[in-house]
């Protein structure tokens, strides 16, 4: 899954808010109608019908694949056990417990520096250590291929120097898909530990400090209690990363799940690569349960309390400055200067710029554009649900949707291809509707960061205000098009948004359902690179990490000036 997204879904399946105004709905009037809420939100049926719909269409792949999966028989089931299977299952968790790891031990200090420890530029700090989100991770790895491979730039450079100067290590199997992994998932416990720090009540800190311990004793027993559930929800978004990837694996040539599925797709042994992606369905499940047994009933961040002093590092505050330098330098100027070198160079010699065609641009904000406003449509009802309910069947409809952010992009992608050729017949023989397959993987895939964003909104509005309009004589439909849905609208903006930024950039589900003959950025720069033209990359790449960097500056400028 290139699935690099800048930001998840807002709350965990199941970590349900309350509105401020619970007295308010107790008084409401109930009326008649559909209430799925115990009473405590009158729900509009139809509204409860269309989330109920969505939900059940996001589970329908996990269903298709499943009887793909029982297609394959006896022979499929041995095909598990053979040591091929069982060699990309051992990479696979041996990836995912690295990168996991690895983010975990950069994302918690670089979040400890810049929010308690009086870190020089820590306003500039806290954004170098989220940009490398900007970049995806398949364009990392082929960026560091070009710098760092056995032929690559670097080595070719000290070679030329003729001093007899070793070479660099080469960057790929499992070391360098941990590195390149590593380096754009850690802002994801980054983000999700500063979040805690800054939100977290100081006094509690300065309490154990009174009592005698010091600030090494008083982190691991007050601090880290609190930051744990956040860390622990960082990390699950770095495991589901690591285990869905299918870009970083392929060109560091690491054999995981995602890239032998996607070869084994490829070579027309549908039947394996099938059982393999169930398997891949049930350790992220695994993943999942691991995660959240493990968070079990970690204490809530408190808040309210005033500032501590900050810790001060004296001397050593421009030395520490040196963690968040190097980890931005090697994320971000790796990738940066080798697709300037590209476009410089290559581009100048083999006119690959000018080769650059406008349509990949346009198919990707098509595609994208098209599945964020569908995305966003879809997902208005199950937010509205997942707001106002307080049922099983509200908390059902909410966890329905976060199937398709588990699922990796290559299984979600094989699952509709097996459904367009079992069901598609001579329309999908065609292709006339792999690109529908395709907006609707988007959809299956994206669909709880809208979700996430117009629940939020939907949480901020008043439930007394539909009621007033109901007591004037509206019903429950008409009260909710006139009175709720403008002011859910930033919600649902925001939601689009993320969804337009984040398909963008997806690349297993494009690869398998795209029509022949339509490319898009992602696609294009796989293909390039696959094929060793490096320098017809650098434009469609510079592109994409402009769109991400969209995103960037979106999140900086929601949090403002909160940086603490």
């Amino acid at each position: 899954m290139a699935t690099d997204t800048t930001t998840g879904p807002t709350t965990a399946p199941g970590e349900r808010e309350r509105p401020a105004t619970d007295d308010a709905d107790a008084d409401a009037d109930t009326g008649t109608g559909t209430d799925v809420t115990d009473g405590n939100a009158d729900l509009p049926t139809s509204v409860v019908l269309a989330a109920g719909a969505v939900a059940a269409a996001v589970l329908l792949p996990l269903l298709w694949l499943l009887v793909a999966g029982l297609d394959a028989g006896v022979e499929g089931l041995r095909a598990t056990v053979r040591p091929t299977a069982v060699r990309v299952m051992g990479n696979s968790l041996v990836l995912v417990t690295l990168v996991t790891a690895c983010s975990t031990a950069i994302g918690v200090p670089l979040a400890y520096l810049v929010v308690r420890t009086d870190l020089p530029l820590r306003r500039f700090f806290t954004v170098a250590a989220a940009l490398p989100l900007v970049v995806p991770s398949y364009i990392g790895a082929f960026a560091f291929v070009s710098a760092f491979g056995r032929s690559g730039d670097l080595n070719g450079a000290l070679v030329g120097l003729g001093l007899g100067l070793p070479r660099v290590p080469e960057v790929a199997g499992l070391e360098g898909t941990t590195l390149v992994l590593t380096l754009y998932t850690y802002p994801y416990v980054f983000l999700t530990a500063r979040a805690a720090l800054v939100s977290m009540d100081d006094s509690l800190v300065e309490a154990a400090r009174t009592l005698g311990h010091g600030r090494l004793a008083a982190f691991r027993r007050v601090t880290a209690p609190r930051i744990r559930p956040a860390v622990g929800a960082g990390a699950l978004l770095v495991a589901l990363y690591a285990l869905s990837d299918f870009g970083t694996p392929a060109i560091l040539r690491y054999d995981v799940y995602t890239r032998v599925i996607f070869v084994e797709q490829r070579a027309f042994n549908t039947d394996l690569a099938a059982v393999l992606s169930i398997q891949l369905v049930v350790v992220t499940a695994v993943v999942l349960a691991v995660e959240s047994r493990l968070r079990g009933d970690a204490p809530v961040h408190s808040t309210g309390g005033r500032s501590t002093d900050r810790v001060r590092l004296g001397r050593w505050r421009w030395v520490a400055a040196l963690l968040p330098t190097a980890v931005a330098l090697v994320a971000l100027a790796v990738p940066l200067a080798v697709l300037v070198l590209w476009l410089l160079r290559d581009a100048a010699s083999t006119g690959a710029a000018l080769a650059f065609q406008p349509s990949y641009a346009v198919n990707s904000v098509a595609v994208a554009g098209g599945a964020a406003l569908l995305t966003a449509a879809l997902g208005l009802p199950v937010a509205y649900v997942a707001a106002r309910g307080d049922s099983r069947l509200a908390g059902l409809v909410e966890r329905a949707t976060w199937v398709g952010y588990a699922v990796p992009g290559v299984v979600l992608g094989l699952a509709l291809v097996y459904f367009g050729a079992r069901y598609g017949g001579g329309l999908y023989r065609q292709g006339l509707v792999l690109l529908p397959l395709l907006v609707f993987a988007y959809v299956v895939r994206f669909l709880p960061q809208a979700v996430g964003a117009t629940r939020a909104s939907v949480l901020g509005v008043d439930p007394r205000l539909p009621e007033a309009a109901r007591s004037l004589g509206a019903d429950r439909g008409r009260s909710f098009r006139r009175v709720v849905l403008p002011l859910v609208a930033p919600g649902l903006i925001a939601g689009a948004a993320l969804v337009f930024l984040t398909t963008m950039k997806e690349l297993p589900a494009t690869l398998l359902l795209r029509p022949a003959g339509f490319s898009t950025l992602a696609t294009h720069i796989w293909s390039v690179q696959d094929q060793g033209y490096f320098g017809y990359a650098a434009v469609p790449a510079l592109i994409l990490l402009g769109v991400s960097a969209l995103s960037m500056y979106v999140l900086v400028r929601t949090e403002g000036g909160n940086v603490r």
